[in-house]
């Protein structure tokens, strides 16, 4: 390859793990409620991505929203960090703002001591809270002191190619901390992405799935029975094509 960046697909389901494992991933962002920005998968599903053999880092975010959290939200995240690697997680993947958009270190640090309390190899991953901070080049050069691996990224931007140069700055300012470039991401955005430094290319390589069995029957708020996705193999494998070229 000409290229050692990463290849990580955000998947809901075993089969998405599949599908992103054939396709030449490197490994799998698992959450549920992907229309929902990503929550919380349950422990079995957890189990069941494990067992398909590509590393999977769960999600661990309580509710959809914004990233200032109460304290009794923390709580639960701590406790969900720690089952979902139980759980056979490779790593998660957290993220927690005050209210005056800096990084919310004190639930930070909690989210990475909770960690590598069930595994000292566990890998902790910023999720894009880091696009709603006030400042993500600063806050990208504080998460080595707090111990994370790496930080997922738009570079501030509603895509990652149109945030590409703050991701190439977050690079520079990230030092050990592995900066992955995602948000909107096609096959061909890789390369630009891959240009600006990044360690990893974050998309969601998804389609629409083919069941309408229910479509228009709402089920409850925003969900008009259209909002089910499944991952995609030959979005998987076009962008393991881009990487490797």
């Amino acid at each position: 390859m000409s290229t050692t960046a990463a290849l990580e697909i955000a998947v809901t389901s075993p089969a998405g793990a599949v599908a992103a494992r054939d396709g030449g991933a490197d490994r799998v962002e698992l959450c549920v409620g992907l229309e929902l920005g990503g929550l919380t998968p349950s422990q079995a599903l957890v189990e069941t991505t494990h067992e398909t053999g590509i590393p999977a880092h769960a999600l661990v975010r309580c509710r959809p929203g914004g990233f200032v959290h109460t304290p009794d939200e923390v709580d639960l995240m701590v406790r969900e960090v720690r089952t979902v690697l139980r759980s056979g997680a490779a790593g998660v993947v957290v993220g927690a703002l005050r209210a005056d958009r800096t990084l919310d270190e004190d639930a930070l640090r909690r989210f990475v001591d909770a960690a590598r309390s069930v595994s000292a190899a566990a890998e902790v991953t910023l999720h894009r809270a880091i696009d709603h901070a006030a400042n993500p080049v600063a806050a990208a050069g504080s998460l080595a002191a707090l111990g994370f691996t790496r930080v997922l990224t738009s570079g501030g931007a509603p895509t990652a190619v149109a945030g590409a140069d703050t991701i190439a700055r977050m690079v520079a300012a990230a030092g050990p901390v592995q900066v992955m470039a995602g948000a909107g991401v096609t096959p061909a955005d890789v390369r630009a992405l891959v240009a600006t430094g990044a360690a990893a290319v974050h998309l969601s390589a998804k389609r629409p799935a083919a069941d309408s069995a229910h479509a228009g029957v709402p089920m409850g708020a925003g969900d008009d029975g259209s909002a089910h996705f499944v991952t995609d193999a030959e979005v998987v494998a076009a962008a393991r094509r881009a990487l490797d070229a």
